[in-house]
């Protein structure tokens, strides 16, 4: 439904995606990851037909989006992070005229306006005014707009930007539903979202492809370790609780924590669950359990491995970490802020500023007395007195 093939967009000298290669199939759900500046927009825009690629090529339902453009437009609904509305209009009265923008007949669209606004969840806001509407209720609206034309394919750019938690819950339903429709791209800062719409994710960083596929294909791609944490009462003999736990197909390195209290806690890296089997070894040795869990990694983890490959610490951050590591032992963390923020006793005294100018056109502002045409002199805020010996 969606192929895309050496895509790239060059703004001057500076790449925003360079040679992206993928595909989706009709009925795909695809989560569009990557921190901001990593291309996820500038490809959305290519895809709608909203920006020409510099070179490749990007085809939807068999057209090109450059040379067939109008075709592809009659096939996608497009939602952009920023939704595109006349503030003016009522809700119904954009629908009517999107409708009219797609062609519609007035029959067709009296039945469909109905059916979308109730699919957005928005149907009871239909005669607001849309410069009235929260946030929320725009993006709804805009949702609303891309369904309009009952499209094959949706791209929807950040589509629960600004719900709240139970607006997003609704909207995690509909993008569901949407799926068995229609093909759909969108893109997501909020990570939970995707983990729970998406099969499959297609994670940009620095305007190329860096992962791409289902969440147990960027597992192994990238790393990720599943494991199996058991707090337990296993006794005195430690040594053998490791034997038998080691014994168990599957498991890896087991890593003993040590104790909590008089439970003793072990990590079982593994790839599958495997709480079944410590469950059952348990069981057999009479061990008393206090937890049992299977701990795999989430999909924010694994974007946080991806985006954020770079160091951590700015330079801005070492004057106040040597400030901190200086301070006083047992300080407190306002103290030792206070220790960089606390003028220095060799630090050189400050220079006043000099006086501004400005012109001024307001008459009320000395005007009667004052000839317009010439700056006035602003004196700079007075400076407190500086104490003796300071």
């Amino acid at each position: 439904m969606i192929t895309v093939q050496g895509l790239t967009r060059r703004f001057g000298a500076r790449a925003a995606i360079e040679d992206l290669h993928f595909s989706l199939e009709r009925g795909e759900v695809v989560g569009f990851l990557g921190p901001n500046g990593a291309g996820k927009s500038t490809t959305m825009r290519i895809l709608a037909g909203y920006l020409p690629a510099t070179s490749g090529s990007a085809l939807v339902a068999g057209f090109d989006v450059l040379r067939q453009s109008l075709e592809v437009r009659r096939r996608i609904g497009y939602l952009p992070e920023s939704v595109p509305l006349y503030a003016e209009h009522r809700v119904e009265e954009m629908m009517w005229f999107q409708a009219r923008l797609h062609g519609m007949r007035r029959s067709e669209a009296r039945t469909r306006i109905p059916a979308v606004l109730e699919r957005a969840g928005i149907v009871d806001r239909s005669r607001a005014i849309i410069g009235g509407l929260s946030r929320g209720q725009r993006q709804r609206v805009g949702i609303a707009v891309a369904l309009l034309p009952n499209p094959e394919v949706l791209i929807l750019d950040e589509p629960t930007s600004g719900l709240d938690p139970l607006q997003r819950l609704e909207m995690r339903s509909l993008l569901a539903e949407l799926g068995r429709d229609h093909t759909v791209l969108l893109s997501s800062h909020i990570l939970p979202e995707i983990e729970a719409v998406c099969p499959r994710v297609i994670v940009l960083n620095r305007g190329k492809i860096a992962a791409d596929g289902t969440k147990e294909t960027l597992l192994g791609q990238l790393g990720g370790e599943s494991r199996v944490r058991l707090e337990a009462l296993v006794g005195p003999d430690v040594a053998l609780a490791l034997r038998l736990l080691k014994s168990i197909r599957g498991v890896g390195e087991i890593r003993d924590l040590g104790k909590q209290g008089i439970h003793h806690v072990f990590e079982l890296p593994c790839r599958e669950d495997l709480r079944e089997d410590v469950g059952a070894l348990a069981a057999s040795r009479g061990w008393a359990l206090r937890e049992l869990t299977w701990q795999r990694p989430s999909l924010e983890q694994l974007f946080a491995k991806i985006a954020l490959d770079m160091p951590h610490e700015l330079p801005a951050a070492q004057p106040l970490a040597s400030a901190l590591a200086q301070a006083p032992t047992g300080s407190t963390a306002g103290e030792k802020l206070l220790v960089q923020l606390s003028p220095q006793p060799n630090a050189a005294p400050s220079v006043p500023a000099p006086p501004r100018t400005l012109y001024s056109l307001n008459p009320f502002d000395g005007g009667a007395s004052r000839d317009l045409s010439k700056p006035k002199v602003v004196d700079p805020a007075p400076q407190p007195p500086r104490e003796p010996g300071a």
